[in-house]
């Protein structure tokens, strides 16, 4: 198989799927390394495909993956715990939302975010498990805890329940 032929796979395999699809999986299908695969997303991103990375793999952002979202808001949270991060993440998924991504305004980099894709209780456990495995720090510690989420609901009343919960638990950004 050529270069080109398994860049092609990789973009059939994410088009297919509507799980993402982590590099050490796509390595061990076409029998190449780990670092090959994330040579071909970036030569795949280069030439114009939307394919992102999440925290468990890559998926080829299309209107249809997205995850069943009606509508997409952004919402300020404020924390310095990573209790409080579980919490901010279980409230979103608990009421239906999906947390897309994480945005920090860095004061020297301007503007930095990660994706997510985040919808369910298995997913916050398994971004928690790897944040932790990792020994990382979360990006709103850049920003002093300050720290913006894109979020996905089916409708405005799934939104308005999730901000009233971040409300309450005293994440969500006061005006």
């Amino acid at each position: 198989m050529t270069s080109n032929e398994r860049r092609d796979a990789i973009i059939n395999i994410l088009r297919d799927t509507e799980q993402s699809v982590s590099a050490t999986t796509l390595a061990n299908n076409f029998d190449v390394s780990r670092q090959i695969v994330v040579g071909d997303i970036a030569l795949l991103r280069a030439s114009g495909e939307d394919i992102i990375a999440t925290p468990r793999g890559y998926v080829l952002q299309s209107p249809s993956k997205l995850l069943n979202s009606k509508i997409y808001k952004t919402i300020a949270c404020k924390h310095h715990q990573n209790d409080s991060l579980a919490d901010e993440l279980f409230i979103i998924v608990d009421n239906g939302g999906t947390v897309i991504d994480v945005i920090v305004d860095h004061p020297v980099y301007g503007q930095i975010s990660g994706q997510l894709q985040i919808s369910t209780r298995h997913d916050v456990e398994e971004f928690l498990k790897k944040f932790k495995k990792s020994n990382v720090v979360p990006l709103s510690e850049l920003t002093d805890g300050i720290h913006l989420h894109t979020i996905g609901c089916v409708n405005e009343d799934q939104y308005y329940r999730i901000i009233e919960k971040l409300s309450e638990k005293g994440i969500l950004l006061d005006k």
